[in-house]
């Protein structure tokens, strides 16, 4: 890819003092009702997380998409923002929003399960508010909780979690998860019933939604186990219950269960949160990775679907290293009130080069998936040229961007080279249409662009 020279500097006033709480929510101002809408125009925006840069981007949404002429490039080194940029920090690892603190604003949250606090365990979680200046306004550091051997910030959600009215922010460790009360309540960390984890998991992944109850919220969470398996299980519960119903969903070998991507969307319409997980590092039977379906329904899940390249219908073939199913995200593309699948294969060969990865997108019928196109960076309108190592589909994202009411992919490729600087990563945006994805008008922009530009810098890891 071409390299772009634009200096994109972050302006962010002086935070508040790092804390252990959240402050209570108030009233908000009803400047926007999405949850990833940072300056309150009525756009979704796309943050990109790149933690071996220790940095979070965010490019604005319009009615013309994302343009690296609209973003700001969020570090601990940025005026006010908590803590210090040390090697190790993985700031930005975890990437998700929610409006914390009521004012109408969505608010950037951002894991860093690195960073290193003197006499606390290892990780943090940093928010910092949105505003019609976004990330000018304060925001707040969060600690390991002292019940943790570290790793706190491993991911986050912003949810229900107690079925009160108003969501919480929900953080999980290596070995425990957490949630902070909200609006009503006093602030505090609570610690979660953990009695259901294997000895010497690391947990990597969350995810929440209504399973198994449409009026109820549960939980998954994910990650591996001490002897290297996949470890995944289900909660139901609400505070002071989740973990005493947790049942485990796959493990091991088990293409069902994963440590690498899950996601939830309703792929049947029926009002019940559907969870699919991807396995991009390969198991028995489906050695270039997969992606596995569980309806939800109705006090239980149904059985396990599970999708390689060899599946009918899905392009491309079940290859040692493809990495399918390595990122997942969920969505209706198409328009028809069916979620939508977007699987990345970064491992994937194309047209002869190893590594240069691809992005496939699966149609929802009826619940089932047997067709489905693949991208990458040969495909006609698509920035870029495959290249060894690019690994385009590290990441993957369905959200509406320009708000013409159909979903965009954005999706980043980690190894991406600019000029002659080594994986520096960069990221698409395919827009969405009434006929469904289009490479026409398709905007691409890598670390450079923001001063993210060093050698493994990474850009595009997280993509939210």
């Amino acid at each position: 890819m071409r390299a772009r020279h634009l200096a994109v500097t972050a302006t962010v006033a002086a935070l508040a003092a790092a804390g252990l709480t959240l402050p209570l929510a108030g009233p908000a101002s009803a400047a926007t009702a999405l949850k990833d809408d940072f300056d309150g125009d009525g756009y979704r925006d796309l943050a990109v997380g790149s933690p071996a840069s220790n940095s979070v981007t965010v490019t604005f949404g319009s009615a013309n998409g994302v343009s690296e002429r609209r973003a700001v490039t969020v570090t601990q080194d940025t005026a006010g923002v908590p803590g210090v940029t040390e090697s190790g920090d993985e700031f930005g690892e975890n990437v998700t929003s929610g409006d914390v603190n009521g004012d109408g604003y969505a608010d950037l949250v951002v894991g860093a399960p690195g960073e290193q606090v003197t006499g606390k365990p290892s990780g943090s979680v940093t928010v910092i508010y949105g505003s019609k200046k976004p990330f000018t306004g304060g925001g707040r550091a969060l600690n390991a909780p002292s019940d943790t051997t570290g790793r706190f910030g491993e991911a986050t959600a912003w949810t229900d979690f107690d079925d009160d009215g108003a969501p919480q922010l929900v953080v999980i460790s290596g070995d425990n998860w957490y949630y902070y009360s909200g609006a009503g309540e006093d602030g505090k960390v609570w610690g979660l019933e953990v009695d259901f984890l294997p000895e010497g998991v690391k947990l990597d992944g969350m995810v929440a939604g209504n399973f198994k109850d449409k009026d109820g919220t549960g939980f998954v969470l994910y990650g591996e186990r001490a002897d290297g398996g996949a470890y995944t299980a289900h909660m139901n519960g609400g505070a002071g219950d989740y973990g005493y119903l947790a049942e485990v969903l796959g493990e091991g070998d088990d293409p069902a269960a994963t440590r690498d991507a899950a996601i939830t969307g309703d792929v049947d319409g029926d009002g019940y949160a559907d969870l699919i997980t991807g396995n991009g590092r390969g198991t028995a039977g489906h050695p270039g990775g997969s992606v596995t379906v569980r309806r939800g329904g109705d006090r239980a899940f149904g059985a396990p679907v599970t999708y390689d390249q060899d599946s009918a219908g899905v392009p491309g073939a079940d290859e040692t290293g493809d990495g399918f199913g390595g990122s997942v995200s969920a969505g209706d593309v198409t328009g028809d009130g069916l979620a939508d699948l977007a699987v990345g294969a970064p491992g994937e060969t194309v047209d002869g080069v190893a590594g240069a990865g691809s992005v496939t997108l699966l149609k929802s019928t009826a619940g089932r998936f047997t067709s489905g196109k693949a991208w990458h960076q040969e495909t006609a309108g698509v920035p870029g040229v495959a290249e060894e190592g690019d690994h385009f589909g590290t990441s993957v994202r369905l959200k509406d961007i320009n708000k013409n009411g159909r979903l965009d992919l954005a999706t980043g490729a980690t190894g991406e080279d600019i000029g002659t600087t080594r994986d520096v990563g960069a990221v698409w945006v395919l827009r969405g249409t009434a006929t469904g994805l289009t490479s026409s008008y398709a905007a691409s922009f890598n670390g450079k662009d923001f001063g993210v530009g060093a050698p493994g810098a990474g850009f595009g890891r997280t993509v939210r």
